[in-house]
């Protein structure tokens, strides 16, 4: 085996496919009665899966294509000394710069596109000055804020097996791709977005430390396409060897789901939540804007020990204290120089002078803040901030953990406790109401409700669009007033019960 360079690794996603785990993916085709006459690898590196399908499909032609040379020639000195070698093409090509239509075309049908594609996203390319990527493009079509803040940005294998299933659409055959799973998810949305022609899909789930030395969520995404077939239902397997699904994710209602059981269960309680989620303070200077507070100032993210008036501090949470439940003895500190987006923060040189001459100090740090939503906005701006920033009282969740832990978060020495951008809250007027919320976000059914909607493998699973779904009046309704006075009775907020009794029905 090649000594893969770091460099290229990290450039290309570079990591070979083990004849094992080859050996599995065309052994589990072959038993779901699928049996090529093309095959084509379209990154076939050092030959893994050229050789497990010659194996396993041995009257298929197979063609691998790769753009290092190297790779090519070690497959062709292995290929040199196997008799039946002769049905397999090799050739060197740039995956962006095929056309894989007509590649597609000419091919006897069915046909396997069968690979292991790069593990990188575009912007870790361009961050490592690479070349080797496609044409820069917003391929689900994000609009406004959304191609701002990074949700634009792709994994390259996302954008190579969508240019292979479009090749492949309309006629019959099967890609077979390991990716990270959040891959083969989108794939599937834009499968169906653009109508391509999906027979039926599936996702075997794979450790990928195991083969790959990699901490990610990964797959086997097997997608069989058939002309004039419109199935978007995708169940997923916990191993090879599984016969039951262990989800089934899909579109239901016109829109994709994570869990449809769970969703058909309890879709009746989605609707207009008259209780707005809202995020944390975006601010995109960690070092300068957060501190945390010593006995004789404040020390920043560059060690450095200041004093600053307290106007503009806030007690802060972030998502690890939200997760693990650390938000009674708070030491962090935020500051935030708005009460409102675009609000103009001269007022703060004569407000608070020590904060003011802090800000100009680390201006150049604030000034070169990479995204975009900062531009044409007075200095030293944060983002997500509004009158709901400073509510005394919320309810608050890590956007980052893969588990639903809502937490009830009160005024801390007198003052709001803000949070940054990888949490969500709802504001609450008061301890009274922010009970209600948390008794309401605990129960079971919202549980299941949000599970419905959550992809735990996603780098954020829960969004404000996820919490957004649930309609807390009708979740109200569907538990009722007695078990959620009861609840409450237990919850040990130390509310009396009559106080509780008369706030639960004013939010009915």
């Amino acid at each position: 085996m090649i000594e893969v360079n770091k460099q290229r690794r990290r450039e290309f996603g570079d990591f070979q496919t083990p004849n094992e785990l080859s050996s599995k993916i065309t052994c589990h085709l072959k038993q779901l009665g699928f049996f090529p006459a093309s095959i084509i690898e379209p990154t076939c590196g050092t030959g893994s899966f050229i050789f497990t399908c010659l194996d396993t499909f041995s009257e298929a032609r197979i063609i691998g294509i790769d753009i290092n040379s190297n790779y090519l020639n070690l497959v062709s000195e292995k290929l040199s000394q196997i008799k039946k070698s002769g049905k397999v093409e090799l050739r060197q090509g740039n995956f962006f710069e095929l056309d894989w239509q007509k590649e597609v075309e000419g091919l006897t049908k069915p046909i396997l596109i069968i690979g292991n594609p790069p593990w990188v996203t575009s912007s870790e390319i361009t961050i490592l000055g690479g070349a080797n990527i496609p044409i820069k493009s917003n391929i689900h079509g994000f609009q406004g804020l959304d191609t701002k803040t990074g949700k634009s940005n792709f994994d390259i294998s996302e954008w190579m097996i969508i240019e292979l299933l479009k090749a492949l659409n309309g006629h019959s055959g099967i890609l077979a791709m390991l990716c990270k799973v959040a891959v083969a998810r989108k794939v599937l949305i834009y499968a169906k977005k653009e109508k391509i022609s999906v027979f039926s899909s599936k996702v075997i789930l794979i450790d990928a430390k195991e083969y790959f030395g990699a901490s990610v969520d990964a797959c086997l995404f097997i997608c069989h396409v058939k002309p004039a077939s419109f199935n978007y239902t995708c169940h997923i397997y916990e191993s090879f060897d599984s016969n039951i699904p262990i989800q089934e994710i899909g579109y239901i209602d016109e829109r994709m789901v994570a869990n449809i059981p769970l969703y058909k269960k309890w879709r009746h309680l989605i609707g207009n939540n008259t209780h707005i989620w809202r995020s944390g303070i975006k601010h995109d200077c960690t070092r300068v804007m957060e501190l945390l507070k010593q006995e004789n100032g404040f020390l920043n993210g560059f060690g450095e020990l200041v004093s600053l008036e307290d106007n503009y501090l806030y007690p802060m949470l972030k998502s690890s204290d939200l997760a693990n439940n650390r938000i009674k003895n708070i030491n962090r500190r935020m500051i935030v120089t708005q009460k409102s987006i675009g609000e103009d923060t001269s007022s703060i040189q004569q407000n608070a002078p020590l904060t003011w001459e802090y800000l100009k100090k680390y201006a150049h740090f604030l000034l070169n803040r990479a995204s975009s939503i900062y531009q044409n906005r007075p200095q030293f701006s944060v983002f997500g901030v509004g009158s709901y920033t400073f509510s005394s009282w919320k309810v608050a969740i890590s956007g980052f953990y893969k588990e639903l832990k809502f937490r009830l978060i009160k005024p801390f020495e007198g003052k709001p406790v803000v949070l940054d951008d990888t949490c969500y809250f709802l504001p609450a007027k008061s301890h009274e109401e922010a009970a209600i919320l948390l008794s309401l976000l605990d129960h079971p059914i919202t549980h299941e409700f949000y599970h419905s909607f959550i992809y735990w493998d996603a780098k954020r699973p829960i969004t404000k669009q996820v919490l957004q779904q649930l309609d807390l009046k009708k979740l109200f309704r569907e538990i009722s007033y007695p078990k959620l006075l009861d609840i409450l009775q237990h919850s040990n907020q130390n509310i009396p019960r009559d106080l509780l009794a008369y706030k639960l029905k004013q939010f009915s």
